[in-house]
C-alpha cells in the first residue's frame, strides 16, 4: 500500500474518531512510518490519536510528536498534580497499596515501582491519562515476580488460540521473564491479541514484539 493512501485513511480515521481534533493534528507518512504532530487538548487525547494511528491497516509504525495544550493554558503545579495522582491510585482497587511511587515534572508524571501483574501496571497509566495538568506519562513499573517460563508460554499459547485467527503463525519464546514473539499476522489487530497475551502472563517483564504483518 503506498503512503498517500495510508495518510489519507489515518486522516479519515482520526477524523471518525471520538475524542479527537483531528483538524490540529498533522499527518505525514513515509514508507509506512506515520509521524503525528500538532496539538491536542489532553494526553488522553494524545494517547486516543496514536492508538488510532497504529490500527490503520498499512501503518508499521508511529512516531508521536503531538504537544499537551490544556483549554485556556490553565497552570497546576507540579506538587498539587502529584498529589492528585496518588489520591486517584489510593482510590483504585486494582492497584496494590503503596506499590507505586509518584515524581511529577513541569507534568510529566514518572511512575517507579512494582506490581504482580501486567494488567496492574497498565491501571495505573489509565488512571492517570485523564486528568488535567498531565502532559505525558512515564510508567517505569516493573512487573514481579517472574513465573514458570513454560507456564508463561502455556497461557499465551492458550490467549492466542482464543484470539488469533491462525495463532500457528505466532511463534512463542520465554526466556526468563522476557517474552519474544515472532512470525507473522494478516493484520495489526492480531499483532497487538499476541502482545496483550503475552502482557498478561504473569511475571512477564519485557516482551520482544518481532511479528511482521503478512
Amino acid at each position: 500500500m503506498d503512503d498517500i493512501t495510508v495518510r489519507q485513511r489515518v486522516l479519515d480515521e482520526l477524523e471518525y474518531a471520538p475524542m479527537v481534533d483531528a483538524a490540529r493534528i498533522g499527518v505525514i507518512v513515509e514508507k509506512g512510518i506515520v509521524t503525528l504532530s500538532g496539538h491536542v487538548r489532553s494526553y488522553a487525547e494524545k494517547t486516543i490519536a496514536e492508538r488510532v494511528a497504529l490500527r490503520v491497516r498499512g501503518v508499521r509504525a508511529v512516531v508521536e510528536e503531538i504537544e499537551v495544550r490544556y483549554p485556556q493554558n490553565p497552570r497546576i503545579g507540579d506538587e498539587a498534580l502529584a498529589e492528585r495522582c496518588a489520591q486517584v491510585l489510593e482510590w483504585d482497587v486494582r492497584i496494590p497499596d503503596r506499590a507505586v511511587s509518584i515524581k511529577v515534572e513541569h507534568g510529566c508524571v514518572t511512575l517507579q515501582g512494582s506490581v504482580p501483574h501486567y494488567h496492574q501496571k497498565a491501571a495505573v497509566d489509565a488512571a492517570l491519562r485523564r486528568l488535567a495538568g498531565v502532559t505525558d506519562i512515564v510508567n517505569l513499573i516493573a512487573v514481579k515476580p517472574p513465573a514458570e517460563a513454560q507456564e508463561v508460554r502455556s497461557r499465551i499459547r492458550a490467549a492466542l488460540k482464543r484470539s488469533a485467527r491462525d495463532p500457528d503463525t505466532i511463534r512463542v519464546r520465554v526466556e526468563g521473564d522476557r517474552v519474544i514473539l515472532d512470525g507473522c499476522v494478516d493484520v495489526w489487530r492480531e499483532r497487538e491479541l499476541a502482545e496483550r497475551a503475552a502482557w498478561s502472563a504473569p511475571g512477564v517483564r519485557a516482551v520482544e514484539d518481532h511479528l511482521t504483518l503478512s
